[in-house]
Protein backbone atom coordinates (compact mmCIF):
# COMPACT_ATOMS: atom_id res chain seq x y z
CA UNK A 1 0.00 0.00 0.00
CA UNK A 2 3.05 2.34 0.94
CA UNK A 3 4.79 1.93 -2.74
CA UNK A 4 0.69 2.11 -4.23
CA UNK A 5 0.57 5.70 -2.34
CA UNK A 6 4.52 6.89 -3.20
CA UNK A 7 4.68 5.57 -6.82
CA UNK A 8 7.80 7.88 -8.38
CA UNK A 9 6.51 10.27 -11.06
CA UNK A 10 8.85 12.56 -12.92
CA UNK A 11 9.17 15.63 -11.10
CA UNK A 12 8.42 17.73 -14.38
CA UNK A 13 4.60 16.70 -13.74
CA UNK A 14 4.66 17.74 -10.50
CA UNK A 15 6.05 21.28 -11.22
CA UNK A 16 3.03 21.38 -14.34
CA UNK A 17 0.40 20.26 -11.59
CA UNK A 18 1.59 23.11 -9.01
CA UNK A 19 1.69 25.28 -11.60
CA UNK A 20 -1.97 24.57 -12.74
CA UNK A 21 -3.21 24.23 -9.59
CA UNK A 22 -2.20 28.06 -8.28
CA UNK A 23 -2.87 29.93 -11.67
CA UNK A 24 -6.40 28.03 -11.04
CA UNK A 25 -6.55 29.80 -7.73
CA UNK A 26 -5.81 32.98 -9.38
CA UNK A 27 -8.47 32.42 -12.01
CA UNK A 28 -10.92 31.28 -9.39
CA UNK A 29 -10.78 34.43 -7.07
CA UNK A 30 -11.74 36.53 -10.38
CA UNK A 31 -13.81 34.12 -12.05
CA UNK A 32 -15.53 32.11 -10.06
CA UNK A 33 -15.72 33.05 -6.88
CA UNK A 34 -15.56 36.72 -6.80
CA UNK A 35 -19.08 37.17 -5.46
CA UNK A 36 -17.37 36.16 -1.91
CA UNK A 37 -16.66 39.41 -1.71
CA UNK A 38 -20.06 40.54 -1.58
CA UNK A 39 -20.63 38.69 1.79
CA UNK A 40 -19.04 41.63 4.30
CA UNK A 41 -23.11 43.64 3.39
CA UNK A 42 -24.08 40.49 4.90
CA UNK A 43 -25.09 41.14 8.44
CA UNK A 44 -22.59 38.95 10.71
CA UNK A 45 -25.93 37.07 12.57
CA UNK A 46 -25.95 35.22 9.34
CA UNK A 47 -22.72 33.88 9.38
CA UNK A 48 -22.99 30.01 10.43
CA UNK A 49 -18.84 28.84 9.98
CA UNK A 50 -18.45 25.32 9.34
CA UNK A 51 -17.29 23.15 12.11
CA UNK A 52 -13.55 23.80 11.59
CA UNK A 53 -14.48 27.94 11.58
CA UNK A 54 -15.47 27.16 14.89
CA UNK A 55 -12.91 24.84 16.01
CA UNK A 56 -10.17 27.30 15.13
CA UNK A 57 -11.86 29.59 15.49
CA UNK A 58 -11.74 32.29 12.79
CA UNK A 59 -13.32 36.09 13.11
CA UNK A 60 -16.58 36.90 11.52
CA UNK A 61 -15.90 38.22 7.70
CA UNK A 62 -15.24 42.06 7.72
CA UNK A 63 -14.77 44.40 4.88
CA UNK A 64 -10.90 44.63 5.68
CA UNK A 65 -10.80 40.95 6.57
CA UNK A 66 -12.24 39.74 2.80
CA UNK A 67 -10.35 42.68 0.75
CA UNK A 68 -6.81 41.50 2.19
CA UNK A 69 -6.96 37.43 2.07
CA UNK A 70 -8.36 38.12 -1.55
CA UNK A 71 -5.31 40.40 -2.58
CA UNK A 72 -2.68 38.81 -0.82
CA UNK A 73 -4.08 35.19 -2.08
CA UNK A 74 -3.84 36.56 -5.73
CA UNK A 75 -0.76 37.83 -4.92
CA UNK A 76 1.26 34.90 -3.73
CA UNK A 77 -1.06 32.16 -5.80
CA UNK A 78 0.82 33.81 -9.26
CA UNK A 79 4.32 33.68 -7.20
CA UNK A 80 3.65 30.31 -6.06
CA UNK A 81 2.64 29.63 -9.87
CA UNK A 82 6.34 29.94 -10.69
CA UNK A 83 7.70 27.57 -8.88
CA UNK A 84 9.68 29.31 -6.17
CA UNK A 85 9.69 28.85 -2.23
CA UNK A 86 7.43 26.02 -3.16
CA UNK A 87 7.08 25.10 0.54
CA UNK A 88 6.58 28.85 1.97
CA UNK A 89 4.31 30.34 -0.62
CA UNK A 90 2.60 26.64 -0.76
CA UNK A 91 1.87 26.64 2.99
CA UNK A 92 0.58 30.06 2.66
CA UNK A 93 -1.87 30.20 -0.61
CA UNK A 94 -3.10 26.84 1.38
CA UNK A 95 -4.35 28.35 4.34
CA UNK A 96 -5.63 31.72 2.97
CA UNK A 97 -7.77 29.72 0.20
CA UNK A 98 -8.99 27.51 3.05
CA UNK A 99 -10.04 30.72 5.13
CA UNK A 100 -11.39 32.36 1.91
CA UNK A 101 -13.85 28.88 1.14
CA UNK A 102 -14.64 28.64 5.20
CA UNK A 103 -15.86 32.48 4.53
CA UNK A 104 -17.73 31.44 0.90
CA UNK A 105 -19.64 28.40 2.45
CA UNK A 106 -20.22 29.91 6.19
CA UNK A 107 -23.71 31.04 4.64
CA UNK A 108 -25.99 28.12 4.10
CA UNK A 109 -24.33 26.31 0.92
CA UNK A 110 -21.28 24.09 0.62
CA UNK A 111 -19.94 23.34 -2.36
CA UNK A 112 -18.30 19.67 -2.49
CA UNK A 113 -16.71 20.36 -6.45
CA UNK A 114 -13.44 21.99 -4.20
CA UNK A 115 -12.45 18.84 -1.91
CA UNK A 116 -9.83 17.68 -4.27
CA UNK A 117 -8.54 20.90 -5.00
CA UNK A 118 -8.19 22.12 -0.98
CA UNK A 119 -6.32 18.34 -0.40
CA UNK A 120 -4.12 19.34 -3.71
CA UNK A 121 -3.31 22.30 -1.90
CA UNK A 122 -2.24 21.01 1.33
CA UNK A 123 -0.04 17.82 0.16
CA UNK A 124 1.55 19.92 -3.08
CA UNK A 125 3.74 22.08 -0.59
CA UNK A 126 5.42 18.56 0.82
CA UNK A 127 6.48 17.75 -2.89
CA UNK A 128 9.69 19.84 -2.87
CA UNK A 129 11.24 21.52 -5.49
CA UNK A 130 10.74 20.96 -8.89
CA UNK A 131 11.16 22.21 -12.79
CA UNK A 132 9.06 21.42 -15.65
CA UNK A 133 10.46 19.39 -18.11
CA UNK A 134 12.67 17.44 -15.20
CA UNK A 135 12.25 13.40 -15.93
CA UNK A 136 13.78 12.86 -12.45
CA UNK A 137 11.43 10.80 -10.25
CA UNK A 138 10.02 11.66 -7.06
CA UNK A 139 8.53 9.93 -4.50
CA UNK A 140 7.39 13.14 -2.84
CA UNK A 141 5.71 14.34 -5.73
CA UNK A 142 3.97 10.62 -6.28
CA UNK A 143 3.00 11.05 -2.98
CA UNK A 144 1.66 14.82 -3.70
CA UNK A 145 -0.66 13.85 -6.80
CA UNK A 146 -1.83 10.11 -5.13
CA UNK A 147 -3.54 11.50 -2.21
CA UNK A 148 -5.19 14.44 -4.56
CA UNK A 149 -6.00 11.58 -6.97
CA UNK A 150 -7.70 9.95 -4.08
CA UNK A 151 -9.56 12.98 -2.93
CA UNK A 152 -10.79 13.15 -6.75
CA UNK A 153 -12.29 10.15 -6.69
CA UNK A 154 -13.48 10.15 -3.05
CA UNK A 155 -15.75 13.00 -4.39
CA UNK A 156 -17.58 11.23 -6.84
CA UNK A 157 -17.99 7.82 -4.47
CA UNK A 158 -18.83 9.79 -1.23
CA UNK A 159 -21.61 11.97 -3.79
CA UNK A 160 -23.60 8.21 -4.51
CA UNK A 161 -23.45 7.92 -0.80
CA UNK A 162 -24.98 10.57 -0.40
CA UNK A 163 -27.41 10.69 -2.80
CA UNK A 164 -28.77 7.22 -1.82
CA UNK A 165 -28.33 8.43 2.55
CA UNK A 166 -30.41 11.55 1.97
CA UNK A 167 -32.54 10.68 -1.08
CA UNK A 168 -32.63 6.65 -1.03
CA UNK A 169 -33.96 5.17 -3.88
CA UNK A 170 -36.42 7.68 -4.96
CA UNK A 171 -33.10 9.94 -5.79
CA UNK A 172 -32.58 6.87 -8.66
CA UNK A 173 -36.65 7.40 -9.90
CA UNK A 174 -37.76 10.57 -9.03
CA UNK A 175 -37.51 14.24 -10.48
CA UNK A 176 -33.95 15.49 -9.89
CA UNK A 177 -32.93 16.07 -13.33
CA UNK A 178 -35.93 17.23 -14.40
CA UNK A 179 -35.80 20.36 -11.84
CA UNK A 180 -32.52 20.93 -12.46
CA UNK A 181 -33.09 21.39 -15.90
CA UNK A 182 -36.12 23.57 -15.42
CA UNK A 183 -34.02 25.52 -13.08
CA UNK A 184 -30.99 26.01 -15.28
CA UNK A 185 -31.08 24.09 -18.13
CA UNK A 186 -30.14 24.23 -21.52
CA UNK A 187 -31.93 24.38 -24.86
CA UNK A 188 -29.80 21.16 -25.36
CA UNK A 189 -31.52 19.82 -22.14
CA UNK A 190 -34.94 20.75 -23.37
CA UNK A 191 -34.17 18.59 -26.00
CA UNK A 192 -33.33 15.68 -23.88
CA UNK A 193 -35.53 15.78 -21.05
CA UNK A 194 -38.78 15.46 -24.45
CA UNK A 195 -37.17 11.76 -24.78
CA UNK A 196 -39.09 8.96 -22.89
CA UNK A 197 -37.92 8.26 -19.52
CA UNK A 198 -34.20 9.11 -20.66
CA UNK A 199 -33.60 11.26 -17.42
CA UNK A 200 -34.52 8.17 -14.91
CA UNK A 201 -32.25 6.12 -16.83
CA UNK A 202 -29.27 9.23 -16.54
CA UNK A 203 -30.13 9.34 -12.86
CA UNK A 204 -29.08 5.01 -12.91
CA UNK A 205 -26.39 6.05 -14.58
CA UNK A 206 -24.88 8.81 -12.51
CA UNK A 207 -25.22 6.88 -9.19
CA UNK A 208 -23.52 4.11 -10.99
CA UNK A 209 -20.88 5.66 -12.48
CA UNK A 210 -19.92 7.52 -8.95
CA UNK A 211 -19.65 4.25 -7.10
CA UNK A 212 -17.56 2.11 -9.28
CA UNK A 213 -14.98 5.23 -9.92
CA UNK A 214 -12.40 3.83 -8.08
CA UNK A 215 -12.13 1.17 -10.38
CA UNK A 216 -9.70 3.63 -12.27
CA UNK A 217 -7.13 2.62 -9.68
CA UNK A 218 -7.32 -0.61 -10.82
CA UNK A 219 -6.85 -0.27 -14.40
CA UNK A 220 -3.51 -0.16 -16.59
CA UNK A 221 -1.81 2.92 -17.57
CA UNK A 222 -3.62 3.21 -20.65
CA UNK A 223 -7.30 2.31 -19.59
CA UNK A 224 -6.92 4.69 -16.52
CA UNK A 225 -6.61 7.51 -18.68
CA UNK A 226 -9.59 6.79 -21.12
CA UNK A 227 -11.42 6.27 -17.88
CA UNK A 228 -10.32 10.03 -16.48
CA UNK A 229 -10.93 11.32 -20.21
CA UNK A 230 -14.63 9.76 -19.47
CA UNK A 231 -14.87 11.54 -16.59
CA UNK A 232 -13.88 15.05 -18.13
CA UNK A 233 -16.83 14.11 -20.87
CA UNK A 234 -19.27 13.50 -18.13
CA UNK A 235 -18.31 17.08 -17.03
CA UNK A 236 -18.55 18.21 -20.36
CA UNK A 237 -22.56 17.18 -20.64
CA UNK A 238 -23.18 18.54 -17.68
CA UNK A 239 -21.82 21.89 -18.49
CA UNK A 240 -23.77 21.45 -21.81
CA UNK A 241 -27.02 20.66 -19.93
CA UNK A 242 -27.57 22.33 -16.57
CA UNK A 243 -24.54 24.84 -16.62
CA UNK A 244 -22.73 22.92 -14.00
CA UNK A 245 -19.61 23.60 -14.52
CA UNK A 246 -17.24 21.68 -11.29
CA UNK A 247 -14.48 23.76 -12.30
CA UNK A 248 -12.04 23.14 -9.19
CA UNK A 249 -12.70 19.49 -9.28
CA UNK A 250 -11.61 19.08 -12.60
CA UNK A 251 -8.38 21.46 -12.03
CA UNK A 252 -7.57 18.27 -9.22
CA UNK A 253 -8.46 15.82 -11.86
CA UNK A 254 -5.47 16.52 -13.56
CA UNK A 255 -3.61 14.72 -11.71
CA UNK A 256 -4.06 11.54 -13.11
CA UNK A 257 -2.94 13.53 -16.82
CA UNK A 258 0.68 13.38 -18.04
CA UNK A 259 1.27 16.57 -17.39
CA UNK A 260 5.01 16.68 -18.27
CA UNK A 261 4.28 16.09 -21.55
CA UNK A 262 2.37 19.28 -21.74
CA UNK A 263 5.14 22.12 -22.38
CA UNK A 264 3.41 25.37 -23.54
CA UNK A 265 7.09 27.81 -23.58
CA UNK A 266 8.83 24.99 -25.45
CA UNK A 267 6.20 24.88 -27.94
CA UNK A 268 6.15 28.93 -27.89
CA UNK A 269 9.96 29.30 -28.83
CA UNK A 270 9.47 26.68 -31.56
CA UNK A 271 6.79 29.10 -33.20
CA UNK A 272 9.05 32.42 -32.64
CA UNK A 273 12.30 30.37 -34.13
CA UNK A 274 13.82 30.70 -30.70
CA UNK A 275 14.19 27.35 -29.51
CA UNK A 276 16.98 27.24 -26.33
CA UNK A 277 20.07 25.37 -27.60
CA UNK A 278 19.11 22.84 -24.97
CA UNK A 279 15.71 22.03 -26.47
CA UNK A 280 17.24 21.75 -29.74
CA UNK A 281 19.68 18.88 -28.94
CA UNK A 282 16.58 17.08 -27.99
CA UNK A 283 16.31 16.22 -31.94
CA UNK A 284 18.92 13.98 -33.06
CA UNK A 285 21.32 15.07 -36.19
CA UNK A 286 20.95 13.43 -39.71
CA UNK A 287 24.17 11.93 -39.17
CA UNK A 288 25.62 10.83 -35.98
CA UNK A 289 29.27 12.59 -37.18
CA UNK A 290 29.29 16.17 -36.04
CA UNK A 291 31.90 18.81 -37.03
CA UNK A 292 34.42 17.45 -33.92
CA UNK A 293 34.42 13.69 -34.73
CA UNK A 294 35.32 14.15 -38.10
CA UNK A 295 38.66 13.43 -39.17
CA UNK A 296 41.27 16.32 -39.94
CA UNK A 297 41.38 17.33 -43.57
CA UNK A 298 37.70 15.60 -44.15
CA UNK A 299 34.33 17.71 -44.44
CA UNK A 300 31.20 16.51 -42.32
CA UNK A 301 28.50 15.59 -44.61
CA UNK A 302 26.25 17.54 -46.25
CA UNK A 303 28.70 20.65 -45.29
CA UNK A 304 28.84 23.62 -47.78
CA UNK A 305 27.54 23.42 -51.39
CA UNK A 306 24.60 21.22 -52.00
CA UNK A 307 25.99 17.81 -53.34
CA UNK A 308 25.84 16.82 -57.09
CA UNK A 309 24.92 13.70 -58.39
CA UNK A 310 28.65 12.65 -58.77
CA UNK A 311 29.19 13.11 -55.08
CA UNK A 312 30.11 10.28 -52.88
CA UNK A 313 29.62 9.51 -49.36
CA UNK A 314 33.33 10.18 -47.47
CA UNK A 315 34.59 7.30 -46.09
CA UNK A 316 36.50 7.37 -42.31
CA UNK A 317 40.37 7.90 -43.62
CA UNK A 318 39.53 8.79 -47.40
CA UNK A 319 38.83 12.41 -48.62
CA UNK A 320 35.65 13.58 -49.76
CA UNK A 321 34.72 12.73 -53.45
CA UNK A 322 35.50 10.48 -56.19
Amino acid sequence: MSRWLTEAVPRGRVAAFRTLIYLFVAADLVIFTPWVRTRVSVPGDLYRPLLIGRLLPLPTPTETLVTVIFWALLLLALLAATGRAPRLLGWAVCALYLEWMIIAMSYGKVDHDRFGLLVALAVLPTAGRARHGDTTRTEAGGWALRVTQVAVICTYFLAAFAKLRFGGLDWLTGSVLARAIIRRGTDLADLIAQVPHLLIVAQFGIVAFELLSPVVFLLPARWRLAMVGFFYSFHAVTIATITISFAPHLAAMTSFLPLERVRPLVWARRLVGRETPASATDVPPADPMDADTVPPGQAPVGAGAERTLDDQAPVVGRPVGP
